[in-house]
């Protein structure tokens, strides 16, 4: 597939429909998220906490006027590495229409971008153990997996 040129930018309340859409769209997703409208309350909400928190930044790619990719970017301060800042890359999804068309490159490369603009020093990230494509994707993109990943799960 042609390489495809995608603008980024913050997303506003108007993109979490799409967020949502594009999170519900693989197999995963399918079964955690509800992309049914009217949106659940908890997406409209959970949005304004990261629009009112400075170090979180939920983004989108855009084509043509349509949103076509999203993340979210956490900036984390710490102490160890002598407080070196950490850029988090979460929920990385990108349109099934337009996956292999380079855009998820282009999006990473961007995000890291930002986090160096922040100051961070480490950029992290984590995925699904059952995603191979995805670590193979990451791995191509120059990340290591250098870490155990571990989550406990507080809800129902």
């Amino acid at each position: 597939m042609s390489e495809t040129t995608a603008s980024f930018r913050p997303a506003t309340a108007a993109d979490v429909a799409a967020i949502v859409g594009l999170l519900a769209d693989d197999r995963l997703g399918a079964v955690r998220e509800d992309a049914s409208l009217p949106l659940d309350e908890r997406y409209i909400q959970a949005f304004d906490a990261i629009e009112r928190d400075p170090n979180q930044l939920q983004a989108v790619a855009e084509l043509e006027g349509h949103v076509v990719g999203c993340l979210q970017l956490s900036f984390i301060p710490g102490l160890s590495f002598i407080g070196t800042w950490r850029g988090q890359i979460e929920s990385v999804r990108i349109h099934s229409s337009m996956r292999g068309s380079g855009l998820g490159q282009q999006m990473i490369t961007w995000a890291v971008g930002i986090c160096r603009e922040r100051g961070c020093g480490i950029v992290q990230l984590n995925t699904h153990q059952s995603r191979d494509d995805a670590v193979r994707f990451y791995e191509k993109l120059g990340f290591t997996n250098s870490h155990y990943g571990m989550k406990l799960s507080l809800g129902d």
